[in-house]
């Protein structure tokens, strides 16, 4: 069975509530030989987005919303337990996320395959506040700060944060990444916070960690490929009046 046909069918359990169902097709793809970290990234987190972005445009309703997203976390439980892990590589990583029971899914994944490629991860979940959190980050000192998921009212809050911490002077090796959430719909922001790093989702994280392992700290001059790209403007022509650009976050 493929991919494509595996999420297919994964999906039709997923919102119509068939837990039992859900768990087994997945389960037997596992034993068919599909490692559980691609089952979460290639399964359950694309199935994530998708309960999202469904609810999100009203095309499903809170009880299916639920519903959908419970499965997903008991089958996320199943698979973190059933994870090839790496020897530890002594790398730490914090990982927070904004409130939701999605925003702790995605969260949820991101340190579970992390933590099974080598990393020391400490998952924090939502609501710390920031002096809680730059005492916390100070004794244990991580190369990695995922924030996952933040909703726009959280934004100043982030924003206030990396200033914090680049302003301290004690997390020079540090790195910030963010991902999901209002940072993957608002583009830009991620710039505009000063992040170090973007990710639109946990295979992107991955990736992107590894090819940056070291923090190269220019706040005014992003390096290409370590934050989120915007899109060129294409030339106004002469006879065109002069547009100002906007960004809404939603």
């Amino acid at each position: 069975m493929s991919i494509a046909e595996l999420f297919k069918q994964y999906l039709e359990h997923l919102f119509s509530g068939k837990r039992s169902e859900a768990r087994e097709l997945v389960l037997a793809a596992q034993d068919r030989g599909m490692p559980a970290s691609q089952l979460l990234r290639c399964i359950i987190w694309p199935a994530m987005d998708q309960v999202e972005k469904l609810y999100r445009n009203h095309q499903i309703n809170r009880i299916m919303e639920h519903m959908a997203t419970r499965i997903n976390r008991m089958i996320a439980d199943i698979l973190h337990n059933l994870l090839a892990r790496k020897p530890k590589s002594g790398k730490r990583m914090v990982v927070a996320c904004g409130e939701g029971e999605m925003e702790e899914l995605g969260a949820q994944i991101t340190a579970d395959l992390f933590e099974a490629t080598g990393w020391s991860v400490w998952f924090i979940g939502s609501g710390v506040p920031n002096d809680e959190m730059i005492q916390f980050l100070g004794k244990l000192r991580p190369e990695i700060l995922c924030l996952y998921g933040a909703q726009p009212s959280s934004v100043p809050q982030i924003r206030c944060l990396i200033e914090q911490i680049h302003e301290m002077g004690h997390f020079q090796d540090m790195q910030v990444l963010v991902s999901g959430g209002v940072f993957a719909r608002a583009q830009g922001l991620c710039e505009e916070i000063k992040a170090d790093l973007f990710a639109s989702d946990v295979t992107e994280a991955l990736k992107v960690v590894e090819e940056h392992p070291v923090r190269v700290p220019q706040p005014d001059m992003p390096q290409p490929g370590r934050r989120r790209k915007s899109k060129a403007l294409r030339p106004l022509r002469k006879d065109s009046p002069t547009r100002t650009r906007t960004s809404a976050v939603q």
